[in-house]
């Protein structure tokens, strides 16, 4: 699938795809009135055509952070921005796309009415419409089933007709919470390669998941939230780095000490393919950050 964007007319051009500045959220409990935050002093930004990774425990303020960004919550105070249009201002909507973790659709609706109502509501009309809306069919896999009432489907191919409606309008900026809950590992590595394409044609992307292994093959830089703060933000290459560590990958050399292996490599005839600094995993990188592991220490850990 082709996701064209046009060029971007507006005055923000050079704005990033979100802005996140010192975001709080307290709720107030309808019994006690007692104030409960939810989101703490977070910052952050996803750039445009980037895959930003926003991870968590349960209850560390994703969601409501998320809702603030889409304009469904109004923060407490701080400031969110959607290609520098303030999230609060419906306009800063028009070019997002969403797919919360449990979809819902009307059951009597088929998928390609379902599509065709959606696109509707985005603005598709007449042959647009009508040729976007198998080609989605196709990209998610659903043209066999396109016809059948919604009341049919499995929970797995309810999440690939939500991503499908998410993108039927071509949004610049694509939020997903859980996109591949209850898809099988075939239609995972689908999405996941949908993900790819739509980074590949400029969309920005904002991914929630708990498949931390998925979250590291399509993802650019991460954030770990954790108690409604940013416990850790960057780059994945730097954040899993074990910078205390070296390794080496070598290519026709024969055995020896690890202190004289260049020279020893170099004396057998062998070549240096690689040498740098061995890597964590992001399952680590986020259990160590979330108080739920020990933390990383000397030692290639690859499990």
């Amino acid at each position: 699938m082709e996701v064209r964007n046009p060029p971007d007319p507006s005055p923000q051009a050079g704005s990033p795809a979100v802005l996140v500045e010192h975001l709080t959220k307290v709720f107030q409990t309808s019994l006690t009135r007692a104030k409960v935050p939810a989101v703490a002093d977070l910052s952050f930004r996803v750039g445009r055509g980037e895959v930003y990774g926003l991870i968590g425990p349960n209850g560390s303020g994703k969601s409501t952070t998320m809702k603030v960004i889409l304009g469904l919550v109004r923060a407490t105070s701080g400031r969110t921005e959607v290609f520098g249009i303030d999230s609060g201002q419906v306009g800063s909507r028009r070019d997002v796309g969403f797919l919360p973790e449990n979809p819902y659709f009307y059951k009597h609706m088929s998928g390609r009415e379902t599509l065709e109502f959606y696109g509707r509501l985005c603005g598709l009309r007449g042959a647009e419409l009508r040729a976007r809306v198998p080609e989605l069919l196709v990209t998610v896999g659903l043209e066999s089933a396109a016809g059948r009432p919604i009341a049919g489907y499995s929970k797995g191919m309810l999440q690939r007709l939500g991503l499908a409606q998410a993108i039927v309008h071509r949004p610049r900026l694509v939020v997903l919470d859980e996109p591949t809950a209850g898809v099988d590992p075939r239609g995972s590595r689908e999405i996941r390669d949908l993900i790819l394409r739509m980074k590949g044609d400029g969309t920005s992307v904002i991914l929630c998941s708990h498949l931390l292994e998925q979250v590291q093959e399509v993802c650019d830089r991460v954030g770990i939230v954790s108690k409604g703060r940013m416990v850790r933000e960057g780059r994945l290459e730097d954040l899993t780095r074990l910078d205390q560590q070296m390794e080496y990958v070598v290519e026709g050399g024969g055995p020896g000490l690890a202190g004289e292996i260049r020279a020893l490599v170099e004396r057998s005839g062998g070549k240096l393919v690689h040498s740098g600094h061995p890597r964590t995993t992001l399952e680590r990188l986020f259990l160590e950050s979330t108080g739920d592991h020990e933390p990383v220490s000397g030692g290639t850990r690859h499990d």
